[in-house]
């Protein structure tokens, strides 16, 4: 797994894993296998999934493609380990742990970090041999490396989150530049796309000159029994909305005898915003910059889906 990277005032890097790495991983499938036994590798994944320290949303994590985190990175180690005959394939699908093993789990009983993993299973991975079609590639084309890094999974995972980093930053460079009454808009279709405005997707963003402290107001249910109340205030980085601005809403809302509402802002709230929110019966959710345009890119609002890339597992199970 690579090192989390740094993505300033914009989060929606799922980076912060509570999976171990498959690095740290080889010495879990290492102490499950230390009985000598013979393990099943569907068997082998299942207990040492119950002896890896993974917090219970960390057993949740799933990649784009529908795996789980934790299963995906435990198999990868068993490749590892089986590439480097820390494991012995007794036969299809089927290992054991090696002297080798045994003695690699003694000088390294917590796995390794991920450079030193990298460096030490790197070389078990001998590269492809190049095929005709190959050898008739330029002088600069891209070689094709050994898996040494991360898995196909992982590596798109990677390569989305960037993706996601930047468009984000874009969109919200961009709502901060629109006029208010356009933003209004945006704020109203969210709530749309996300399912609110009941049976016929009814909302409306109210305009400045009538909002008297309401900017839109969308139907919570299908018949439009209740309503939600939208604040929507497009501030600058640093401008961020305080408490006084939510008890404004709150008191607008109040004057129609209204009790939700969602405030949006393209930059922050301030800590006493928040607990004032929190503490009041009145119920106000509070979305700022980084949380909208995460809401606008999930629900495709203001943004295109360009390409769609598969990858391909070998399917050990199968086999077995």
């Amino acid at each position: 797994m690579s090192e989390p990277v740094a993505v300033g005032e914009f989060y929606v890097d799922p980076a912060d894993s509570e999976v171990p790495p498959w690095s740290r991983l080889t010495a879990t499938v290492l102490h499950t296998m230390t009985d000598g036994e013979i393990w099943r590798r569907r068997d082998l994944l299942s207990a040492a999934r119950k002896h890896a320290r993974v917090s219970e949303a960390g057993m949740t994590e799933v990649l784009n493609s529908g795996a789980l985190r934790i299963d995906n990175r435990l198999s990868w180690a068993v490749q590892h380990l089986s590439k480097a005959r820390l494991i012995e394939a007794v036969s299809r699908g089927q290992y054991r742990i090696t002297d080798a093993g045994r003695r690699w789990l003694e000088e390294h009983p917590d796995g390794m970090i991920y450079s030193d993993a990298n460096a030490f299973f790197s070389p078990y991975w001998p590269k492809p041999s190049p095929t005709a079609e190959a050898a008739e590639e330029t002088a600069d084309s891209p070689s094709i490396e050994a898996p040494s890094l991360q898995n196909s999974d992982e590596v798109m995972d990677t390569a989305e989150q960037a993706n996601r980093h930047r468009v984000g930053a874009e969109l919200l460079a961009a709502l901060r530049e629109v006029d208010p009454e356009f933003f209004e808009r945006v704020v109203i279709d969210v709530l749309l796309a996300m399912g609110y405005g009941g049976a016929h997707g009814k909302g409306s963003a109210i305009g400045r000159s009538h909002d008297g402290g309401i900017d839109g107001i969308i139907d919570e249910d299908a018949l439009g029994l209740d309503k939600i109340y939208v604040q929507a205030k497009r501030y600058a980085k640093g401008n961020n909305v305080g408490q006084p601005e939510i008890q404004a809403f709150v008191g607008a809302m109040h004057g129609r005898a209204a009790h939700k509402g969602v405030f949006f802002t393209t930059s922050a709230f301030t800590s006493s915003a928040r607990s004032y929110a929190a503490g009041i019966p009145t119920r106000v959710v509070l979305i700022d910059g980084p949380r909208l345009v995460d809401l606008m890119m999930r629900y495709r609002v203001g943004v295109q889906a360009q390409r769609t890339y598969i990858t391909l597992g070998f399917d050990q199970d199968y086999f077995e």
